[in-house]
């Protein structure tokens, strides 16, 4: 594995998180479901500060990102963190880089003394889960995840718009 480093995102590197969003839609066979740009990464990521962005960089080149917000446990009492996207390009896959990426986001975790770290993985995603099992992480199968997008959460919201507001 060649040395790798890590760096936050600042907000010149949104293009490079889009090229990544869309790199993980792709294997994740969900392309089509990508409606993020660069203007509302922008907004969302560094003005709002909504989310964070974690570069692996190996050889001078961002190789992996990891995508991530804090969240709150009410039985532990303080937040965590909620990995929302880890993608590692192809050609460096297999090398412990993803390994790698993890283990850092542990240790902004632990350092933010927050109480936990998870994420959710897609159910045919086998090559994900394997490596996520083989760190030791435990899957929760007695929860569901539900959600409210699209005009769902607009009806829910009581919006009479078409779009949401913003």
């Amino acid at each position: 594995m060649t040395e790798l480093t890590f760096r936050f995102a600042v907000k010149e590197d949104v293009s490079t998180i889009l090229y990544f969003i869309r790199q993980l839609a792709e294997y994740e066979r969900m392309s089509n479901e990508v409606v993020a740009t660069e203007e509302l990464l922008e907004e969302w990521i560094f003005e709002k500060q909504k989310a964070e962005v974690l570069f692996a960089v190996a050889d001078g080149k961002e190789i992996g990102f990891a995508l991530f917000f804090h969240n709150f446990s009410t039985f532990l009492g303080r937040a965590g963190i909620y990995l929302e996207d880890l993608f590692v390009l192809p050609e460096y896959r297999g090398k412990g880089y993803g390994k790698a990426i993890l283990s850092e986001l542990a240790k902004i975790t632990v350092e933010r003394g927050c109480g936990r770290l998870e994420w959710c993985c897609l159910d045919w995603n086998k090559p994900s889960i394997d490596f996520y099992l083989s760190l030791h992480a435990v899957p929760l199968s007695d929860w569901t995840i539900y959600r409210l997008t699209g005009n769902s959460l607009l009806e829910m919201a009581g919006c009479t718009e078409e779009k949401m507001p913003g």
